[in-house]
């Protein structure tokens, strides 16, 4: 697989996500439903491993690497799912759209990337600024716990984006298909004792369309999806890993509207912008060459 078709592969599916977790939601508790994802996710993976007769390497960086990917997977889609219950579906990828403002500051002091310039810092005070705005929205929308689910989130992206850059410092050799069955173990066992210790409920009837969206979680957006991710990290630096998330809240936002009949109101809407444009300037040395072999081509 190529970089390239890795790369566009993820957006195509985690611009699907967020509208999809809070349909898998539906029906169920949160702690079972990002539970049945991490298990139908790892049991793919395994398949797929298994299948390929892909190498699955035990020397201590891999299991490290392993360790660490299965802890932000957990920390990263528990406070996720937990919010997406409380916010608009494209919000959330929103707020995973300020992942290359916190990766390309950790990347700066625990990678030494040195890629602070005076415009990623006018686009991570944009990107701050269209929070801060989304933030004073707080419960005009209707629900008194959007400020909550917001807050989730927003931690959600923090330890996502920790993961990344401590990933790319371990830099560890193993296959990604690897990384990703090791990740998924650890994060399943996590997630089966957050729903021991939390909820214990099965589903007594489950919708056609939180099954549908639970499924596609596991197979497309675990199994797939990480796969994906863990190999373009190899290829890529974090801050331009992150840069999917510029793309993914426009599609995101689109799909929430067409299919969830969410409305964006007009701060809401500004507060977007701000991240967007924000991260525009923030990653604007790795939109530039692409525009020009667009030009060229």
């Amino acid at each position: 697989m190529s970089v390239s078709a890795a790369y566009f592969g993820l957006i195509l599916i985690w611009s699907t996500m967020p509208l999809s977790i809070q349909w898998s939601t539906q029906g169920m508790s949160f702690s079972f439903a990002v539970l049945a994802r991490m298990v139908i996710g790892l049991a793919t993976a395994i398949i797929i491993l298994l299948a390929g007769r892909t190498a699955f390497p035990l020397h201590p960086r891999a299991r490290l690497a392993y360790v660490v990917g299965g802890l932000g997977l957990f920390s990263s889609m528990a406070l996720t799912y937990w919010g997406a219950r409380f916010v608009h579906s494209g919000l959330i990828s929103v707020m995973f759209g300020l992942a290359p403002l916190m990766a390309g500051i950790l990347a700066f002091f625990v990678l030494g990337e040195k890629s602070i310039t005076p415009l990623k810092i006018l686009g991570t005070l944009l990107g701050v600024a269209g929070l801060g705005v989304i933030f004073l929205q707080g419960n005009s929308l209707g629900n008194e716990h959007f400020l909550a689910g917001l807050t989730a989130l927003l931690f959600s992206v923090f330890f996502y984006s920790g993961c990344l850059v401590w990933l790319k410092r371990i830099g560890d050799d193993s296959p990604p298909l690897a990384t990703t069955v090791g990740s998924l173990a650890v994060a399943t066992l996590l997630f089966a004792l957050l729903w021991f210790g939390t909820s214990r409920e099965l589903p007594i009837s489950v919708p056609l369309r939180s099954g549908v969206a639970v499924v596609y979680l596991g197979v497309f957006g675990s199994a797939i999806a990480f796969t994906m991710y863990y190999y373009v990290i190899k290829h890529l630096r974090a801050t331009k890993i992150s840069l999917i998330t510029l793309i993914t809240p426009v599609i995101a936002v689109m799909l929430g509207i067409l299919f969830n009949g969410e409305r964006i109101t007009p701060s809401l809407g500004f507060g977007t912008a701000l991240i967007l444009v924000g991260l525009a300037a923030h990653q604007h040395d790795a939109l530039l060459p692409m525009l020009r072999r667009s030009r060229r081509d």
